[in-house]
């Protein structure tokens, strides 16, 4: 009989080659899954970048059009609406956030994760709440009815 040929380490050399190829393809399906969560990260927080900066748009086109028409009913609706923006812009840099420390989790990593999530959940909060009372106030008789005061 003849006998298998043991590696250094004595496992048969069949079995270390297998190893070390399981080995190196997991490591290559480890670099590509860190590779695209990276992408996608890149991917979310430019598009939180692009909707902040469609909120900006849309509000200075706002105030423009209300300094225009001279209404005096304030700035209230573009604040709400510009606030949207803001929402939905901190929502999507959380989840990139999120990503991030997904990939490569350190005990510091996670606390940054953590002291970014407290800040940007309550600032959202906030905005939710100034919205939500912005939403209830009730309008002046002049812009319900649509006749100057």
């Amino acid at each position: 009989m003849a006998e298998a040929r043991l590696a250094a380490n004595g496992v048969p050399s069949s079995q270390q080659a297998f190893i070390e190829e399981a080995s190196a393809l997991f490591t290559r399906v480890e670099e590509t899954v860190q590779s695209s969560v990276e992408w996608l990260r890149l991917l979310v927080e430019t598009l939180g970048a692009v909707v902040i900066a469609a909120g900006v748009v849309v509000a200075v086109i706002g105030l423009l059009r209300q300094m225009r028409d001279a209404q005096s009913g304030g700035f209230g609706a573009v604040r709400l609406s510009f606030a949207r923006y803001l929402t939905l812009a901190l929502e999507l840099q959380l989840a990139a956030d999120i990503l991030s420390t997904s990939v490569a989790p350190t005990w510091e990593r996670i606390g940054k994760l953590a002291a970014i999530a407290i800040i940007r959940t309550a600032l959202n909060y906030f905005l939710s709440r100034e919205m939500e009372q912005e939403t209830r106030l009730p309008k002046p008789a002049h812009t319900r009815t649509g006749m100057p005061p």
